[in-house]
Protein backbone atom coordinates (compact mmCIF):
# COMPACT_ATOMS: atom_id res chain seq x y z
CA UNK A 1 0.00 0.00 0.00
CA UNK A 2 1.43 3.35 -0.91
CA UNK A 3 0.15 6.57 0.10
CA UNK A 4 1.01 10.11 -1.02
CA UNK A 5 -0.21 13.25 0.38
CA UNK A 6 -0.86 15.79 -2.70
CA UNK A 7 -1.50 19.16 -2.98
CA UNK A 8 -3.83 21.11 -5.50
CA UNK A 9 -1.88 22.67 -8.34
CA UNK A 10 -1.08 26.18 -9.11
CA UNK A 11 -3.10 25.42 -12.93
CA UNK A 12 -6.17 24.14 -14.35
CA UNK A 13 -6.10 20.96 -16.28
CA UNK A 14 -8.00 20.15 -19.53
CA UNK A 15 -10.59 17.81 -17.57
CA UNK A 16 -11.24 20.75 -14.91
CA UNK A 17 -11.87 23.13 -17.75
CA UNK A 18 -15.00 21.60 -19.12
CA UNK A 19 -18.51 22.24 -19.16
CA UNK A 20 -20.75 24.49 -16.30
CA UNK A 21 -20.43 24.58 -12.83
CA UNK A 22 -23.42 23.03 -10.90
CA UNK A 23 -24.64 25.48 -7.99
CA UNK A 24 -24.76 24.49 -4.61
CA UNK A 25 -28.75 24.43 -3.44
CA UNK A 26 -31.10 22.81 -0.95
CA UNK A 27 -32.75 19.44 -1.39
CA UNK A 28 -36.54 18.87 -2.31
CA UNK A 29 -38.33 16.41 0.03
CA UNK A 30 -40.51 15.94 -3.27
CA UNK A 31 -38.03 14.13 -4.94
CA UNK A 32 -35.46 12.41 -2.89
CA UNK A 33 -36.25 9.02 -1.43
CA UNK A 34 -36.38 7.46 1.77
CA UNK A 35 -33.27 4.97 2.19
CA UNK A 36 -33.12 1.51 3.37
CA UNK A 37 -29.90 1.06 6.02
CA UNK A 38 -28.51 -1.41 8.21
CA UNK A 39 -26.87 0.32 11.21
CA UNK A 40 -23.82 -1.40 12.95
CA UNK A 41 -23.08 -0.04 16.18
CA UNK A 42 -20.07 1.01 18.31
CA UNK A 43 -19.08 -1.25 20.67
CA UNK A 44 -21.21 -0.34 24.38
CA UNK A 45 -19.03 2.72 26.36
CA UNK A 46 -16.67 2.81 23.20
CA UNK A 47 -18.76 4.89 21.36
CA UNK A 48 -16.13 7.95 19.97
CA UNK A 49 -16.85 10.05 17.65
CA UNK A 50 -19.44 10.91 14.87
CA UNK A 51 -21.19 8.75 12.61
CA UNK A 52 -20.25 7.03 9.69
CA UNK A 53 -22.27 6.99 6.39
CA UNK A 54 -21.14 4.22 4.05
CA UNK A 55 -22.31 3.41 0.58
CA UNK A 56 -22.11 0.86 -1.83
CA UNK A 57 -21.22 1.01 -6.27
CA UNK A 58 -23.47 0.33 -9.03
CA UNK A 59 -25.86 -2.82 -8.84
CA UNK A 60 -24.66 -2.73 -5.20
CA UNK A 61 -25.84 -2.74 -1.29
CA UNK A 62 -26.08 -2.00 2.07
CA UNK A 63 -24.62 -6.29 2.64
CA UNK A 64 -21.78 -5.17 0.58
CA UNK A 65 -20.41 -3.10 3.40
CA UNK A 66 -22.11 -5.25 6.18
CA UNK A 67 -18.59 -6.85 7.03
CA UNK A 68 -16.60 -3.48 6.61
CA UNK A 69 -19.11 -1.34 8.61
CA UNK A 70 -18.87 -3.86 11.53
CA UNK A 71 -15.25 -3.79 11.13
CA UNK A 72 -14.88 -0.03 11.15
CA UNK A 73 -17.78 0.37 14.01
CA UNK A 74 -15.47 -1.63 16.03
CA UNK A 75 -12.29 -0.15 15.36
CA UNK A 76 -12.95 3.59 15.39
CA UNK A 77 -15.81 3.15 18.24
CA UNK A 78 -18.10 5.38 15.86
CA UNK A 79 -21.51 4.27 14.67
CA UNK A 80 -21.85 3.38 10.64
CA UNK A 81 -24.45 3.60 8.98
CA UNK A 82 -24.60 1.24 5.57
CA UNK A 83 -27.19 2.68 3.19
CA UNK A 84 -28.82 1.45 0.25
CA UNK A 85 -29.03 3.81 -2.79
CA UNK A 86 -31.66 4.61 -4.78
CA UNK A 87 -32.88 1.71 -6.61
CA UNK A 88 -30.70 -0.11 -5.29
CA UNK A 89 -31.76 -3.22 -2.10
CA UNK A 90 -34.76 -2.38 -0.06
CA UNK A 91 -34.68 1.44 -0.81
CA UNK A 92 -37.27 2.59 -3.38
CA UNK A 93 -37.36 2.59 -7.29
CA UNK A 94 -37.05 6.24 -8.56
CA UNK A 95 -36.59 7.06 -12.38
CA UNK A 96 -34.20 9.66 -11.63
CA UNK A 97 -30.95 8.57 -10.81
CA UNK A 98 -27.98 10.91 -10.82
CA UNK A 99 -25.27 12.24 -8.52
CA UNK A 100 -27.11 15.20 -7.45
CA UNK A 101 -29.84 13.50 -6.36
CA UNK A 102 -28.28 10.72 -4.39
CA UNK A 103 -26.33 13.52 -2.41
CA UNK A 104 -30.03 15.14 -1.55
CA UNK A 105 -31.19 11.58 -0.36
CA UNK A 106 -28.38 11.38 1.83
CA UNK A 107 -28.97 14.38 3.11
CA UNK A 108 -32.46 13.90 4.08
CA UNK A 109 -31.64 10.73 5.57
CA UNK A 110 -29.28 12.65 7.85
CA UNK A 111 -32.24 14.46 8.36
CA UNK A 112 -34.54 12.01 9.37
CA UNK A 113 -32.04 9.90 12.06
CA UNK A 114 -30.74 13.52 13.18
CA UNK A 115 -27.09 12.75 11.84
CA UNK A 116 -24.51 15.44 11.57
CA UNK A 117 -20.52 16.06 11.27
CA UNK A 118 -20.53 12.89 9.30
CA UNK A 119 -17.35 10.95 7.62
CA UNK A 120 -18.99 9.77 4.01
CA UNK A 121 -17.31 6.47 2.53
CA UNK A 122 -18.23 5.09 -0.37
CA UNK A 123 -17.24 3.19 -3.09
CA UNK A 124 -17.37 3.72 -7.25
CA UNK A 125 -21.00 5.06 -7.47
CA UNK A 126 -20.94 5.66 -3.75
CA UNK A 127 -17.52 7.99 -3.89
CA UNK A 128 -19.41 10.12 -6.25
CA UNK A 129 -22.39 10.54 -4.48
CA UNK A 130 -19.65 11.40 -1.15
CA UNK A 131 -17.80 13.70 -3.40
CA UNK A 132 -21.21 15.32 -4.76
CA UNK A 133 -22.41 15.26 -1.28
CA UNK A 134 -19.47 17.31 0.14
CA UNK A 135 -19.56 19.97 -2.54
CA UNK A 136 -23.22 20.36 -2.17
CA UNK A 137 -23.05 20.68 2.20
CA UNK A 138 -19.65 21.26 3.20
CA UNK A 139 -21.01 21.99 6.52
CA UNK A 140 -22.85 18.83 6.94
CA UNK A 141 -19.61 16.43 7.23
CA UNK A 142 -16.15 16.37 8.14
CA UNK A 143 -14.31 14.28 5.65
CA UNK A 144 -14.65 11.72 2.86
CA UNK A 145 -13.23 8.48 1.96
CA UNK A 146 -13.70 8.06 -1.78
CA UNK A 147 -12.76 4.34 -3.03
CA UNK A 148 -11.78 4.10 -6.38
CA UNK A 149 -13.49 7.18 -8.65
CA UNK A 150 -12.49 10.78 -9.01
CA UNK A 151 -14.50 13.70 -9.26
CA UNK A 152 -14.11 13.82 -13.12
CA UNK A 153 -16.69 12.62 -16.00
CA UNK A 154 -15.36 9.22 -17.52
CA UNK A 155 -17.09 6.59 -19.24
CA UNK A 156 -18.07 3.82 -17.16
CA UNK A 157 -16.04 0.26 -17.99
CA UNK A 158 -18.24 -1.67 -20.85
CA UNK A 159 -18.55 -4.49 -18.44
CA UNK A 160 -21.41 -3.00 -16.62
CA UNK A 161 -23.75 -2.36 -19.95
CA UNK A 162 -22.50 -6.16 -20.23
CA UNK A 163 -24.31 -6.83 -16.79
CA UNK A 164 -27.16 -5.34 -17.71
CA UNK A 165 -27.82 -6.84 -21.17
CA UNK A 166 -26.63 -10.16 -19.48
CA UNK A 167 -28.49 -10.08 -16.29
CA UNK A 168 -30.80 -13.02 -16.44
CA UNK A 169 -27.75 -15.01 -17.93
CA UNK A 170 -25.93 -14.40 -15.15
CA UNK A 171 -23.30 -16.99 -16.04
CA UNK A 172 -22.21 -14.33 -18.84
CA UNK A 173 -21.38 -11.30 -16.34
CA UNK A 174 -17.37 -12.91 -15.92
CA UNK A 175 -15.49 -13.65 -13.13
CA UNK A 176 -16.86 -16.22 -9.98
CA UNK A 177 -16.58 -12.72 -7.88
CA UNK A 178 -18.52 -10.79 -10.36
CA UNK A 179 -21.43 -13.34 -10.22
CA UNK A 180 -21.81 -13.79 -6.49
CA UNK A 181 -21.68 -9.76 -6.38
CA UNK A 182 -25.18 -9.79 -8.32
CA UNK A 183 -26.43 -13.05 -7.47
CA UNK A 184 -26.38 -11.20 -4.05
CA UNK A 185 -29.06 -8.90 -5.52
CA UNK A 186 -31.77 -11.62 -6.20
CA UNK A 187 -35.03 -12.15 -4.02
CA UNK A 188 -38.16 -13.65 -4.75
CA UNK A 189 -41.34 -11.82 -4.60
CA UNK A 190 -44.06 -12.90 -2.28
CA UNK A 191 -46.50 -14.88 -4.42
CA UNK A 192 -44.11 -15.39 -7.25
CA UNK A 193 -41.99 -18.46 -8.72
CA UNK A 194 -39.11 -16.79 -10.17
CA UNK A 195 -36.41 -14.73 -8.93
CA UNK A 196 -35.98 -10.93 -9.40
CA UNK A 197 -33.07 -7.98 -9.22
CA UNK A 198 -33.70 -5.97 -6.06
CA UNK A 199 -32.60 -3.19 -8.43
CA UNK A 200 -34.39 -1.20 -10.60
CA UNK A 201 -32.56 -2.70 -14.20
CA UNK A 202 -34.51 -0.46 -16.03
CA UNK A 203 -33.83 2.40 -14.56
CA UNK A 204 -29.76 2.05 -14.27
CA UNK A 205 -29.95 0.42 -17.63
CA UNK A 206 -30.86 3.77 -19.14
CA UNK A 207 -28.30 6.48 -16.19
CA UNK A 208 -25.27 4.35 -17.33
CA UNK A 209 -24.74 6.80 -20.01
CA UNK A 210 -24.50 9.97 -17.28
CA UNK A 211 -22.77 7.44 -14.63
CA UNK A 212 -19.57 8.35 -15.82
CA UNK A 213 -20.50 11.81 -15.22
CA UNK A 214 -19.71 14.11 -12.39
CA UNK A 215 -22.20 17.05 -11.32
CA UNK A 216 -19.39 19.88 -10.72
CA UNK A 217 -17.74 21.23 -13.44
CA UNK A 218 -15.63 24.31 -12.31
CA UNK A 219 -12.69 23.54 -9.01
CA UNK A 220 -12.59 26.84 -9.14
CA UNK A 221 -16.20 27.92 -7.93
CA UNK A 222 -16.94 25.09 -5.53
CA UNK A 223 -14.32 22.97 -3.29
CA UNK A 224 -14.24 20.79 0.07
CA UNK A 225 -12.09 22.15 2.68
CA UNK A 226 -11.80 19.47 4.79
CA UNK A 227 -9.70 16.14 4.91
CA UNK A 228 -10.47 13.77 1.87
CA UNK A 229 -9.20 9.98 0.89
CA UNK A 230 -8.86 8.92 -2.17
CA UNK A 231 -8.50 5.22 -2.29
CA UNK A 232 -7.02 4.43 -5.50
CA UNK A 233 -7.18 0.41 -6.80
CA UNK A 234 -3.75 0.59 -9.06
CA UNK A 235 -5.16 -2.22 -11.64
CA UNK A 236 -8.52 0.09 -12.21
CA UNK A 237 -8.40 2.91 -14.63
CA UNK A 238 -11.29 5.23 -12.38
CA UNK A 239 -8.50 7.49 -11.00
CA UNK A 240 -6.03 7.85 -13.92
CA UNK A 241 -2.59 10.02 -12.74
CA UNK A 242 -4.09 13.05 -15.07
CA UNK A 243 -7.47 13.22 -12.65
CA UNK A 244 -5.20 13.75 -9.74
CA UNK A 245 -4.49 17.66 -10.22
CA UNK A 246 -8.06 17.77 -10.51
CA UNK A 247 -8.79 16.02 -7.21
CA UNK A 248 -6.34 18.45 -5.69
CA UNK A 249 -8.32 21.82 -7.01
CA UNK A 250 -11.57 20.28 -5.31
CA UNK A 251 -10.81 18.81 -2.02
CA UNK A 252 -7.41 20.59 -1.40
CA UNK A 253 -6.57 19.05 1.70
CA UNK A 254 -6.33 15.22 -0.01
CA UNK A 255 -4.87 12.30 0.63
CA UNK A 256 -3.87 9.61 -1.64
CA UNK A 257 -3.22 5.82 -1.18
CA UNK A 258 -2.81 3.13 -3.44
CA UNK A 259 -3.89 -0.47 -2.88
CA UNK A 260 -2.51 -3.20 -5.65
CA UNK A 261 -6.50 -4.13 -6.41
CA UNK A 262 -8.89 -4.29 -9.17
CA UNK A 263 -11.94 -1.57 -9.06
CA UNK A 264 -13.48 -3.49 -5.87
CA UNK A 265 -10.79 -2.37 -3.51
CA UNK A 266 -12.96 -3.12 -0.30
CA UNK A 267 -13.53 -7.04 -1.49
CA UNK A 268 -10.08 -7.75 -2.89
CA UNK A 269 -8.25 -6.75 0.00
CA UNK A 270 -10.00 -5.42 2.56
CA UNK A 271 -6.94 -5.18 5.30
CA UNK A 272 -5.30 -2.74 3.42
CA UNK A 273 -8.43 -0.80 3.14
CA UNK A 274 -9.48 -1.14 6.80
CA UNK A 275 -5.77 0.17 7.83
CA UNK A 276 -5.80 3.44 5.16
CA UNK A 277 -9.33 4.54 6.86
CA UNK A 278 -8.66 3.96 10.39
CA UNK A 279 -5.41 5.86 9.89
CA UNK A 280 -6.59 8.37 7.82
CA UNK A 281 -9.29 8.96 10.38
CA UNK A 282 -7.62 8.95 13.71
CA UNK A 283 -5.14 11.63 12.02
CA UNK A 284 -8.15 13.66 11.10
CA UNK A 285 -9.09 13.14 14.75
CA UNK A 286 -6.03 14.36 16.24
CA UNK A 287 -5.09 17.36 14.02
Amino acid sequence: MAMHLLRSPSRATRLASLAVVALRRPYSSATVSPLSFDLHEAPRGEEKGSPIIFMHGLFGSKKNNRTMSKVLARDLGRNVYALDMRNHGDSPHHERHDYAIMADDVARFMDEHKLEDTTLIGHSMGAKTAMAFALNYPSRTQNIVAVDNAPIDAPLLRSFGKYVQGMKKIEQAGSLVIRQFLLGNLFRPPNEKTQKFKFSLKTLALSLGHLGDFPYRNPDEVRFEKPALFVRGTQSPYIPDEAIPIIGRFFPRFRLVDIDSGHWVIAEKPELFRQAVVEFLGEDKEN
